[in-house]
């Protein structure tokens, strides 16, 4: 009888073991708790100041500082870089989902931040010093100076309708569709590391913008370049043997280059999510663009691994998984899902992803396994060895994305 009793209570026991394990195991993969978690760390780690470079001195403004070219924002983040555009949109919708204005408090301060002690650098920078902080928002040189930050504005601008930022904005779309380099047929190119260089990133770096400027302001011409230019870059980019993107195409050979790269395939399909999204209902190039990004996410699905992670070479499964393009991908599937532009049964995809990248999460809230800036390189050998670094930027942004879209799934299946 004793015997029987010790029995069920060790049943009982292990019983109740598995199922906290279990509760723990779905409160660790829980989209509203990583990205609390995740935003939260970045709110934690950001300051709001400069520090001399050379002397390590630190100061809360640029206001009465002696002009000096050592002078930096302290933190990453209010850094001026594209990286951090995606990062200001995600913080937004962070905060429209979890409703949460903590969130969007922290983008628009960034972008003040950075707004408000922007005359310190300019006044350098007219008297010859080049390499100052801000540089690219001062002188656009490229669309990595612009698209993304200035998208990550207009989300801002929503909330703080600034004239200084609508200058701004205008500036950038005079740049985007006016100066940057581009083909004879008006595709987006750069000129490096050839001239007349078509980059895949480059969609993400202009189309989000374009999309949200259009909408901002209710100018068609918006919509028609960016338009052309998802047309174009499928043109070029895409391969149909695969159903993935080529990370380059080189227009003085007239041929792509060697990778099929993980994150550029992940702006690819965050731009052309961006474009639908904008664009009006009414617009009749809809369904055709709707096509367009179904098709890419029919190709890289076919890349999704066992764990639900996609890896850095997408179709090289030997190179290492990889955090932000697993984020871009969960976010495109889920949001299509969200907006009724894919059958809902595509979600899982979505949800696969995010039980891998869920383990991607350090318990203070921080990514791993993110590619760090990646150039153009002809040899495959080189997008191998990328390093992967924990809370690269390149990656925060997207994961905030991913985490509310799905979010936003779960509520419209209660």
């Amino acid at each position: 009888m004793h015997k029987l009793l010790l029995i069920a209570t060790l049943l009982l026991t292990v019983a109740g073991v598995n199922a906290q394990s279990a509760a723990n195991a779905q409160s660790d993969s829980d989209p509203a708790t990583l990205v609390r978690r995740v935003a939260d760390h970045i709110l934690q780690t950001t300051t709001y100041r400069f520090v001399n470079s050379k002397t390590k001195e630190s100061y809360p403004t640029t206001k009465g500082l002696t002009s000096s070219p050592d002078i930096k924002a302290e933190s990453k983040y209010t850094k001026w870089q594209y990286v951090n555009g995606v990062l200001a949109v995600g913080m937004m919708q962070t905060a429209a989902v979890l409703k949460d204005t903590k969130y969007s408090d922290y983008a628009r301060k960034n972008y003040d931040f950075i707004f408000s002690n922007l005359d310190y650098f300019k006044k350098q920078y007219e008297s010859g010093t080049k390499t100052v902080e801000w540089r690219p928002e001062i002188n656009i040189g490229s669309l990595d100076d612009c698209g993304s930050m200035a998208a990550g504005l207009l989300d801002v601008y929503a909330l703080d309708k600034k004239q200084e930022y609508m200058d701004y904005l205008q500036r950038v779309g005079d740049y985007i569709k006016n100066k940057q380099v581009r083909f004879p047929d008006g595709t987006l190119a750069r000129n490096n590391p050839r001239k007349m260089t078509l980059w895949a990133d480059d969609l993400y770096m202009s189309v989000p913008y374009l999309a949200r400027m259009g909408k901002t302001t209710g100018d068609k011409s918006y919509f028609d370049f960016a338009v052309q230019q998802v047309e174009a870059f499928n043109h070029y980019i895409y391969d149909s043997l695969t159903g993935l993107y080529f990370h380059v195409f080189y227009n003085d050979e007239n041929t792509n280059g060697v990778a099929r790269w993980g994150r550029c395939n992940g702006w690819v399909a965050l731009a052309q999510t961006a474009l639908l999204d904008g664009l009006p209902d009414n617009d009749p190039r809809r369904p055709h663009l709707q096509k367009m990004l179904l098709r890419q996410i029919l190709g890289f699905s076919r890349y999704q691994d066992s764990t639900g992670m996609w890896h850095q070479l997408l179709d090289k499964p030997d190179s290492y998984r990889e955090s932000s393009v697993t984020a871009m991908f969960i976010y495109t599937v889920a949001h299509a899902v969200n907006k009724g532009w894919i059958n809902p049964r595509y979600l899982s995809i979505a949800l696969n992803g995010w039980d891998g990248l869920s383990h991607y999460v350090t318990s203070d809230g921080q990514l791993t396994d993110i590619c760090i800036g990646t150039n153009v390189e002809e040899n495959i050998r080189f997008y191998y060895a990328r390093p992967r670094e924990t809370n690269d930027t390149h990656g925060l942004g997207a994961f905030l994305l991913a985490g509310t879209e799905l979010v936003l799934a779960k509520e419209k299946t209660h």
